[in-house]
């Protein structure tokens, strides 16, 4: 009869996981911040500054959300 070791080693919780957990929610609030400030930026400027730029105000959330997370 064969005898069954079984040997589980356990990574402590904090390796790794939880760390990078955080820096990817540091990451992703760090977009969202600059999601909002681009578009509370663009929403500050009048309709003919924004048609200098070629823009109209339905065009900024798009704008806003390549600027902060980039072509999608």
């Amino acid at each position: 009869m064969a005898i069954l070791n079984q040997i589980n080693t356990h990574t402590p919780f904090t390796t790794g996981g939880v760390t990078q957990m955080i820096q990817g929610a540091r990451e992703k609030f760090a977009q969202y911040r600059v999601y909002r400030e681009t578009l509370n930026e663009l929403n500050a400027l009048t309709g003919r500054e924004l048609a200098d730029l070629g823009l109209n105000r339905s065009m900024l959330k798009r704008v806003a959300i390549e600027a902060a997370y980039g072509d999608k």
